[in-house]
């Protein structure tokens, strides 16, 4: 497809025109979800056979099966589509049990009061990050010890629990990853050529700013609603804040599912 593209384009559009592209591509699976919302919420009946979440939980677990049938997921993320549905059910079961955000309708495939299409959710997240670092050969230089990634991932992980019992410290995680990797680029190439960068703590902003749009879409059709939120209300700037924290997190776990996007080689490479 890219190469079909770049073969109808003037050399100057190639990159924005395939930077655009690839980021929709990365994205195929949340955004069929998405869509799935918006088109269930317009056309769902409550006397049909199956309930609205049901019906997301089948959509999403059928593209998956036709995302394998047509490879265009690798094995590696199609395995993390696994790790990040286990870590967003791990959440969502968590608040919702706290009272923190409802589930309004019913269905039979659920945890609790969380139905499985939210795991979904998450995972299209994750495997978003993980095909973005795969089709725009991203690189990330200087990146620190990756042990320190890590350990700060399982400490926003878990205080996403314990803010609930103990103090929230998100204003002093937010430090952290500001001292961490305030000198991290990424470098990605998104036609052929040329390689760009941008720093890695402005792309987990905009990223985390366009999930928070995407909720705001899932507040909007009733599929989800926060402690004290109408449907007709935005979502809170706060949780702009815990996506960023979150998507941390996933991109951690992304870069030790796929370690040569930081490898020694790539940072001396990109670095020039």
């Amino acid at each position: 497809m890219g190469d079909a593209v770049r073969a109808r384009l003037p050399a100057r559009l190639e990159d924005p025109v395939l930077f655009v592209l690839k980021h929709l591509w990365a994205g195929l699976f949340g955004g069929i979800l998405m869509l799935a919302i918006a088109v269930t919420t317009l056309i769902w009946q409550p006397d049909w056979g199956i309930a609205r979440y049901d019906a997301l939980f089948v959509i999403a677990f059928l593209t998956q099966v036709l995302f394998a049938i047509f490879r265009l997921e690798s094995r590696e993320e199609a395995a993390a589509l696994v790790v990040f549905s286990l870590l967003g059910l791990g959440l969502e079961w968590f608040n919702t049990a706290q009272g923190h955000w409802i589930y309004p309708e019913e269905g039979y495939f659920a945890i609790g009061h969380v139905p499985l299409f939210v795991g979904f959710m998450y995972a299209a997240v994750g495997v978003c990050i993980l095909r973005m670092i795969r089709l725009f050969e991203m690189r990330f230089a200087p990146f620190p010890m990756p042990v320190l990634g890590l350990t700060l991932a399982a400490v926003i992980y878990a205080n996403f629990f314990l803010q609930h019992y103990w103090h929230d410290i998100r204003p002093a995680l937010f430090v952290a990853t500001v001292v961490l990797f305030w000198r991290t680029r990424i470098w990605f190439t998104p036609a052929r050529g040329r390689r760009w960068w941008m720093p890695m703590l402005a792309s987990l902003f905009l990223s985390a700013l366009g999930v928070w749009l995407a909720e705001n879409l899932g507040t909007l059709t009733g599929t989800w609603l926060y402690d004290g939120q109408a449907q007709n209300e935005p979502v809170s700037l706060a949780t702009l804040g815990s996506w960023y924290l979150f998507l941390c997190v996933a991109l951690m776990v992304a870069l030790l599912v796929m370690p040569q996007a930081t490898s020694s080689e790539a940072l001396d490479r990109d670095a020039h």
